[in-house]
């Protein structure tokens, strides 16, 4: 089993990274499904995230499409929440059928999007704290970076382009990864040895997907992408 698991891992990693994600919903769902001991899932699915989120942040912004006062706002508030999330030991099951609708409904939304702005709104800093203590408590307490809910948002609301907003969702799932697990130390954390290999084939796969993400797709191939794992994540939510 763990085999198949680290087969499946890099495909995974290279998806999520490519849209500048660190691929935690997607670790949460392989996990779930070869039997990984439940007490190490999240902690797990956070580790990963954090390195593949850091490498694709890595790429993003030497490729120049991040945008420091856009991460700055979203962080300042998810942040403290995201540790405060971590701390909470429960089965959050009506939180994640909530984030699976709203990532459905975001899918349809941008499918049917046919002209695009021609540029992007500006963001009041105090809605984007409040969305991004939001977003960070939720990202906490379910062991995701948050990235799968800030990205479709920044598009949806036109406040950044689709390079823009994987280069801010990276930082930003780096920065929320690294709060809950802090959050995790004071309320138990598991590792199993098995999370060296899983890292080692996660972080190929995130480093070879963010590249051909920041500097070789176009618009159009990231927007495919960006399709399929926010389907493959609200599947996630609703099934396991």
């Amino acid at each position: 089993m763990l085999f198949f698991l680290l087969l499946l891992l890099p495909f995974v990693s290279f998806l999520y990274a490519s849209v500048g994600h660190g691929g935690a919903s997607g670790y949460l769902a392989l996990m779930a499904l070869f039997s990984v001991v439940p007490d190490t899932i999240k902690q797990t699915a956070l580790l990963l995230n954090l390195f593949v989120a850091g490498i694709a942040f890595i790429q993003y912004y030497r490729a120049g499409y991040f945008r420091f006062r856009l991460f700055f706002w979203f962080a300042l508030g998810s942040v403290p929440a995201a540790y405060w999330g971590g701390t909470f030991q429960i089965e959050p099951t009506l939180y994640k059928k909530i984030l699976g609708l709203f990532l459905l409904f975001a899918i349809f939304r941008m499918l049917w999007v046919t002209v695009e702005p021609t540029q992007t709104k500006k963001v009041f800093p105090w809605i984007a704290v409040l969305m991004g203590a939001s977003i960070g408590f939720f990202s906490g307490l379910i062991g995701i970076g948050g990235g799968i809910i800030l990205t479709p948002l920044l598009l949806l609301l036109n406040w950044a382009e689709l390079k823009e907003a994987a280069a801010v969702s990276a930082l930003f799932i780096w920065v929320n990864s690294g709060a809950a697990l802090s959050g995790m130390l004071f309320s138990g954390f598991h590792l199993t040895a098995t999370v060296l290999p899983m890292l080692a084939m996660a972080l190929l796969g995130g480093w070879a997907g963010s590249y051909f993400g920041a500097r070789k797709w176009k618009k159009n191939r990231l927007e495919q992408f960006l399709a399929v794992v926010l389907i493959a994540a609200s599947i996630k939510l609703f099934m396991f």
